[in-house]
């Protein structure tokens, strides 16, 4: 048996170096947990899990979005609980005040730690959770799923990049790395340094030891009293796959344990259809933008002084133009199409789409990047304005703020992308960049999940630094001890040179004074 388990291995390092994975040993049932995710997130996940199911593997999602795979081998169960959707939230309200993200979690996340243990559904499959081999969790607001993962091998899956990386003993100086939401420039001046180190602990501090986990703690210990903290657990890690990579983000020492499957989800452009397809040709030379704020923040939230900015600044373009947008426009210029879904990537793929308005979010990114196409990025919150930097600083196109927006601003922008062809070279070289691996990242998720499975959670992986606290990372005890040392060291030499000194020049003091 373990002659048979050793071939299997040395098949699968073997053929997963040529790019090809060898076929499981077995199939595999892997619980993946996304019980407060958006849209954005859920494509993230759903690119791994029919990965997964492709494979041969079982597959169980518990979401909070509608059902919506096919995949035989794919199960989704909906808790169905009310407190996160994401189709309530106004991105544009809450970028108004400066809390408004933070405090819709506070109200919203320790009340469906509470109740998400009582959905029956929920509660059937916490009981038969060591079923499973492993356990996926999504890195961003998911503490109170941590319970799931007690005892068994589990996967940080973090869909906003590299997350959570002190967890795993990898405290990445900052330095040189930017904090989640904020980005400056590289290198950074001494000012930078310490606002991106303040803002990095105040973070981590503020969500994990203050306002947050220890509230959703509050209601998990309360349902499980025999379990562990929540942040103990999730030290327990086995793997993280980061939704990164250094292609298009700044480049970071990491783990073993952190493995970069960024743009995972971009995939070749399927045919358009045939309205779509015969608008974008039909567009000529001048070619199309295309206009989408993402899946969470609906067009019909747009201020309406801005959705009026906008017609008037395409009525003035020769281009025609796509715009996502959920809900009824009046007086509509006839170069403008507008429709509540699209096939994104398929139309950014499209060699006529010459320019991207997006939100900023990180998946947009990926997906202009992957496919060629130059950006005006117009941020609305949380890490998109670091974003939207990154857009910028690197070349792929323009940068713009919602409240210095005028139509003059917003058509010189695109006038300026369309027109100068550095844009579509530095993102053509950026692309190039990301597309140049050796194994997709799609194949490299699957190879380390079923890696962890293969090895019983891969312990070889985590880094003894994961275990040890902040005294001993730092190692401020070594440290004090050292400078204890030294000042031992100091005042012992301090009164032997005294000695010496009273011994040679007191002794001649003294003879002088006979003589």
């Amino acid at each position: 048996m373990k002659v048979a388990t050793l071939c299997v291995l040395v098949a699968a390092l073997t053929r997963g170096a040529l790019g090809v994975l060898s076929p499981p040993e077995r199939s595999y049932k892997i619980l993946i947990l996304l019980p407060v995710s958006t849209r954005s997130h859920r494509i993230v996940f759903m690119t791994i899990a029919e990965a997964l199911a492709d494979r041969g593997h079982k597959v169980v999602m518990l979401i909070n979005q509608p059902k919506s795979s096919t995949h035989p081998n794919i199960h989704e169960v909906a808790h169905g609980l009310p407190h996160r959707q994401h189709e309530k939230f106004n991105m544009f309200d809450m970028r108004k005040s400066s809390g408004g993200s933070t405090n819709a979690l506070v109200r919203t996340l320790p009340p469906m730690a509470r109740d998400m243990y009582q959905v029956p559904e929920v509660k059937e499959l916490y009981e038969r959770r060591k079923e499973f081999d492993v356990v996926m969790v999504d890195a961003l607001f998911n503490e109170a799923a941590y319970p799931f993962v007690h005892e068994l091998p589990f996967i940080l899956v973090s869909t906003s990049g590299i997350a959570k990386s002190d967890v795993l003993g990898n405290v990445l100086n900052p330095a040189y790395t930017p904090s989640f939401m904020f980005d400056f420039p590289s290198p950074m001046s001494a000012w930078h340094r310490f606002l991106n180190t303040l803002s990095s602990i105040v973070m981590s501090v503020y969500w994990r030891h203050w306002a947050i986990v220890p509230l959703i703690q509050k209601e998990i210990s309360a349902q499980f009293p025999e379990l562990p903290p929540l942040l103990d657990l999730e030290r327990n890690m086995s793997l993280a796959l980061l939704n990164s990579h250094f292609t298009i983000s700044k480049s970071v020492p990491l783990l073993p344990s952190q493995v970069e499957v960024g743009a995972m989800h971009c995939r070749p452009a399927n045919p358009l259809p045939q309205e779509l397809e015969s608008w974008i040709t039909g567009a000529g030379a001048e070619g199309v933008i295309y206009f989408s704020l993402g899946s969470v923040a609906r067009g019909n939230s747009m201020p309406v002084q801005y959705r009026n900015l906008f017609l008037q600044a395409f009525r003035r373009l020769p281009q025609r133009v796509i715009w996502k947008y959920e809900g009824e426009l009046e007086d509509v210029p006839d170069n403008v199409m507008i429709s509540k879904w699209l096939p994104q990537q398929d139309i950014l793929a499209h060699d006529n789409v010459k320019v991207f308005i997006t939100h900023g979010g990180l998946l947009s990114l990926q997906e202009s990047i992957y496919h060629v196409t130059p950006l005006l990025a117009l941020p609305i919150f949380g890490d998109q304005p670091k974003n939207g930097r990154f857009v910028r600083d690197s070349g792929l196109g323009h940068f713009l703020v919602w409240e210095e927006l005028t139509e003059d601003l917003i058509v010189n922008a695109l006038t300026d992308i369309i027109s100068d062809p550095k844009y579509k070279e530095n993102v053509m070289k950026m692309s190039a960049g990301l597309r140049d691996q050796l194994i997709s990242p799609k194949e490299l998720a699957v190879f380390w999940t079923e890696y962890v499975i293969r090895h019983r959670g891969a312990p070889q992986l985590r880094s003894p630094a994961a275990q040890l606290s902040w005294v001993e990372f730092l190692m401020l005890d070594v440290l004090l001890l050292l400078h204890l040392a030294l000042l031992v060291l100091y005042f012992t030499l301090r009164r032997v040179l005294r000695a010496i000194s009273a011994k040679i020049f007191g002794s001649g003091g003294s003879k002088k004074k006979k003589d």
